[in-house]
């Protein structure tokens, strides 16, 4: 048995991802993340939410809880609070995350919690038939705009770091040994850290882009994007439409949310005698 595979729960096989889905090679980039860490299964909660993505949860060999739509990091912040010594992934799709639940996003990144999050964009509402999302491209087809999508998508790194996150990385299905490696730093961070996996959605969104297969559609993603050292050199004029991959920002002076919290509650203890500060 390969390290990474005590992570995957083979039973619950086979999946439900259409053939080609960027969401395997995702799977696995973190499961191997689990192994070259040696954690044990026993010492992670790995949380999701609905869609394609939210399925995730189902076969990972951990402690693993599947929420509602745009919640998945409400879950987890509550369990790294009553289980701080745990390592929490969330695993969330552009809609989840950016739509119903973007709210909980950028507080999450605020507050610097230690909750590692998978953010798998490939800028569509897969699982429900290929609805705009707020990571569509503009001027895209999708099921909801046929004439083609008008609205300007955000860029999750630039939305994060305005929200004061800690740590943020972009990578690639295209790049699965990078995408592993960002995600195993991104394990280690103390803090709140977000890893923006791009991913293809062949059927729902390259299919009326003039993309069919998964080749096609991995192609256009690196064709937009560049290394994180390779973009740094460009004009401004040669970055336009271009995206940068790797570890784009690490914080480590921040503290932890988890931490602080535990410090305050042990100061009121101390003060009044009682745990929890209270009378």
């Amino acid at each position: 048995m390969r390290a990474y595979e005590k992570y995957i729960r083979f039973e619950t096989f086979p999946q439900p991802w259409c053939p080609g889905c960027g969401d395997g090679i995702i799977l696995k980039a973190v499961a191997m993340a689990f192994a070259d860490l040696e954690l044990s299964p026993d010492d992670i909660i790995v949380v999701s939410g609905i869609g394609c993505s939210g399925r995730m949860s189902t076969y990972f060999n951990t402690n693993t809880l599947h929420t509602t739509h745009g919640r998945a990091l409400t879950y987890a912040t509550g369990i790294k609070l009553a289980r701080p010594e745990k390592l929490v992934v969330v695993v969330s799709g552009d809609g989840d995350a950016l739509a119903i639940g973007g709210n909980h996003l950028i507080h999450a990144a605020r507050r610097n919690i230690g909750i590692k999050m998978i953010l798998i964009n490939n800028g569509v509402y897969g699982m429900t038939g290929g609805q705009l999302s707020p990571m569509t491209p503009q001027l895209f087809l999708t099921a909801t705009t046929p004439y083609k999508n008008i609205e300007p998508k955000f860029d999750i790194v630039d939305l994060l770091i305005a929200s004061k996150v800690s740590f943020v990385a972009r990578e690639t299905v295209n790049r699965p040994f990078p995408l592993k490696e960002v995600i195993r730093k991104s394990f280690l961070h103390k803090g709140f850290s977000v890893v923006e996996a791009i991913s293809n959605c062949h059927v729902n969104l390259g299919r009326k882009n003039r993309m069919r297969s998964a080749l096609s559609m991995t192609k256009w993603i690196a064709e937009k994007t560049v290394t994180k050292y390779d973009y740094d050199k460009m004009t401004a004029e040669e970055k336009e439409h271009k995206y940068p991959v790797g570890i784009l920002k690490a914080d480590e002076e921040r503290m932890e949310y988890s931490d602080l919290y535990h410090k305050i509650v042990m100061s009121a203890v101390e003060a009044t005698g009682k745990e929890g500060g209270r009378e």
